[in-house]
């Protein structure tokens, strides 16, 4: 089978696309043949091994990257895609199930996946480019809106990087659970975040959002370029302050009520990741939540996707179809 193949840390070069075997299911796995993936700015990180500190996670119990260079030389992780086969033990897919989930090594053709993995039934209402495109943007914001910030109808919401994969999801989703939502955004996606049901969209080229004022219950850095010292001040007093990049300063933030937070998003048992799957599922076949896909790519131009999502003006998400 068709895969990409990365033994070294470095720029988008050192993907290669490689005939590889074709692997066979065990007992309790699925083979998924793979029609969409897409490129994360997380895929991004671990291709470069930087920062430092993303040599060090791991997925699933599977070791995505090394010290030294990948430990697993088969990136990817979002998919969609049929079940070709299932091992004799697998009660809960059958051959032909239209699925979507996260598995380590999604930029090939197959990838094999234990039954109770990050899987699930693909939404009947969305193309495999569509139902992949969503899943690295909610899988990420719901996390940290649901569980970390409790967030509830009513609330004054903000969202930094509100054009982002994580930061559409993230305005659809504090729309959904009831939340007043303020996206800040560049001049040419207002309009795109807008149409994702935000009450107010900043423009970040030209207004400073710490200095209108306006407080809120819960900002939510979706692309890690702001700080927990400079938004405080418009946090309201028990407000929460969310980043998806751990740092010492948000591992260990708190003034008076205010907090900040980190959700270790990715380390999640593949159940969590499921039991969202299914949520989101039901989400995008009410029309809650609609995919933003800025570009395709074919597999085979994996290094340009990169080259693209490395420039950090994504819309949304890249797909890579296959």
């Amino acid at each position: 089978m068709k895969a990409i193949v990365h033994t070294k840390y470095g720029p988008p070069d050192v993907l290669q696309l490689k005939e590889v075997e074709k692997p066979t299911p065990k007992d309790n796995e699925v083979l998924v043949r793979i029609y969409a993936t897409i490129v994360t700015k997380a895929d991004c990180h671990f291709r470069k091994g930087d920062p430092l500190i993303s040599r060090f996670f791991s997925m699933d119990g599977f070791h995505l990257t090394g010290l030294i260079r990948p430990i697993n030389p088969m990136p990817g992780v979002e998919l969609a895609g049929e079940i070709e086969s299932v091992g004799k033990d697998v009660k809960l897919f059958k051959e032909g199930d239209q699925v979507f989930g996260e598995s380590f090594g999604a930029y090939a053709e197959y990838v094999c996946m234990p039954e109770d993995g990050a899987l699930a039934i693909k939404p009947a209402n969305m193309t495999y480019e569509e139902a992949t495109a969503v899943c690295d943007g909610v899988l990420t914001a719901l996390p940290f809106l649901r569980d970390k910030a409790n967030i509830q109808s009513g609330q004054k919401v903000l969202i930094y990087g509100a054009s982002g994969s994580i930061g559409t999801a993230a305005v659809q989703l504090a729309k959904y659970f009831g939340a007043e939502v303020t996206g800040v955004c560049s001049t040419t996606n207002l309009e795109m975040v807008k149409s994702l049901g935000a009450d107010k969209v900043i423009d970040y080229t030209k207004e400073d959002f710490t200095k209108s004022g306006q407080t809120y219950d819960i900002i939510f850095d979706a692309v890690s370029k702001s700080s927990f010292s400079r938004c405080k001040s418009s946090l309201k007093k028990k407000g929460i302050y969310l980043k998806t990049f751990p740092t010492l300063a948000i591992l260990t933030s708190k003034i008076g009520s205010k907090k900040a937070m980190w959700a270790a998003t990715g380390l999640r048992p593949p159940s969590e990741v499921t039991k969202d799957l299914i949520f989101l599922k039901e989400l995008m076949e009410a029309g809650k939540i609609k995919p933003v896909i800025d570009r395709r790519y074919p597999l085979e131009q994996i290094a340009e996707a990169h080259r693209y999502v490395d420039k950090g003006h994504k819309k949304g998400s890249v797909v890579i179809t296959l």
